[in-house]
């Protein structure tokens, strides 16, 4: 199926699973600490502490259960820079991404 086919859409289902990824969805949320607005979506960036790779791995793996048309980008700055989760799909992306993620 071509990138364009998959519908921006979310294909959550089961409780446990959607439990589960609105608690990580909310810690990820809250600990963004820069937005930047990117070709077909966003860029967040967080805290250089090394928990949140092993974290963002866990909170990508989740998305792409659910949400088919992302594209994940996750980089981490030499040094003691910051780590960014870059998400990314064809249009509409955007929206979406800014009505779920805030």
């Amino acid at each position: 199926m071509e990138a364009t086919e998959i519908p921006i859409a979310c294909t959550l289902s089961g409780a446990a699973f959607q439990e589960r990824r609105a608690e990580l969805l909310k810690t990820v949320m809250a600990a963004v600490v820069n937005r930047q607005e990117v070709d077909g979506g966003f860029a967040y960036g967080f805290p250089s502490d090394p928990k949140w790779t092993a974290q963002l791995a866990q909170f990508i793996a989740f998305e792409r259960e659910c949400c088919h048309f992302l594209q994940f980008a996750l980089r981490v700055e030499r040094g003691k820079g910051p780590i960014w989760l870059e998400l990314t799909g064809p249009e509409g992306t955007k929206t979406f991404l800014a009505e779920v993620f805030g």
